[in-house]
């Protein structure tokens, strides 16, 4: 269907375009040079775990668990430089590698018991979230170095600290997937895992690899959030999940695997920032945000499901 196919290549940059010209009408500040920074500030954090949900959909996965890591990530980060007194670079780092060890345990999970990711991260989400809340009994964590505001408050130059990470995460990305043979076995495992397997494919090692990365950049985008906020929380992230599959389906990543363009997941996340600034300047519910999300959630994956009927006739 041609429709489809132009909307898979342009249509993403038109709702944009439409979304902002409308938005633009319907408030006085939406398109003042002070909320379009706070757009793209905001975009920063979400966008960053969707570059990694990004490469676990493309080869064929999944991961709720998502913001539990934030939130865990960032509880964790915060103990370690209030607590114990650890300088902000090494609990980063430490909040960096549990990250990692977070998503390949995801990784792992989804390969030896051969459980749907959906299910297994599912659980992991949930599991973190009750630690998160039994460690902090609710409570906010205060009492951050002043110098560890930096990276989720500071510039360099005109520009956030965490817009410059999001650039560079996502042109990395974009990289890896596009130019690299790790990039285009992730493609083939998320395409057809067992023709990726004769094809020399090590695809477990593969796909924990992938649960790891998301891990990684997860961690990242949650201490970026505890700088901003200059505080843990148990509920940090905890829309994420829903968020980052919705900006990445409409960017064009397939719920089945194989396809999908870090570009546009990015423009997915840009659109759901636009959305969620805009609908708060008209002082719109959050509940009716939701409502808003979940029906974009709905038409993407609707669009997503008619491109794969479409390809079936010619690939059979």
């Amino acid at each position: 269907m041609r429709v489809i196919s132009f909307y898979k290549k342009w249509g993403i940059y038109l709702f944009l375009l439409v979304e902002v010209i409308i938005f633009t009408l319907l408030t006085d500040n939406f398109f003042s040079w002070n909320n379009i920074m706070n757009i793209i500030r905001q975009s920063a954090m979400l966008g960053i775990v969707v570059v990694g949900v990004s490469f676990v959909m493309i080869c064929g996965g999944c991961d709720l668990s998502v913001g539990g890591q934030m939130a865990v990530n960032g509880i964790v980060a915060a103990l370690l430089m209030i607590r114990l007194g650890l300088h902000p670079f090494a609990a980063a780092l430490i909040s960096i590698a549990l990250g990692v060890i977070m998503g390949a345990v995801n990784g792992v999970l989804v390969v030896k018991l051969k459980i749907q990711p959906l299910v297994v991260t599912l659980g992991t989400m949930t599991i973190l979230q009750a630690i998160a809340y039994i460690v902090t009994g609710g409570k906010p964590i205060y009492g951050l170095p002043e110098s560890f505001g930096m990276l989720g408050q500071g510039y360099i130059g005109p520009i956030p600290v965490p817009v410059i990470l999001f650039v560079i995460i996502a042109l990395i990305a974009s990289f890896v997937l596009n130019k690299t043979y790790f990039g285009r076995y992730i493609y083939a495992t998320g395409g057809n895992e067992e023709t990726a397997r004769l094809a020399g494919v090590n695809v477990k090692l593969l796909q924990v690899a992938v649960y790891a990365i998301c891990g990684f950049v997860t961690a990242i985008s949650s201490l970026i959030m505890l700088s901003r906020v200059n505080s843990a929380q148990a509920g940090a992230g905890a829309t994420y999940a829903f968020d980052c599959m919705t900006a990445a389906v409409l960017g064009g990543v397939s719920f089945s695997g194989g396809e999908g363009k870090v570009s546009g997941a990015v423009i997915g996340v840009i659109i759901i920032a636009v959305l969620g600034n805009a609908l708060v300047l008209m002082n719109v519910n959050e509940y009716y945000q939701n409502v808003f999300k979940g029906i974009l959630l709905i038409f993407a994956v609707a669009l997503d499901n008619l491109q794969i009927k479409n390809k079936k006739p010619a690939s059979e």
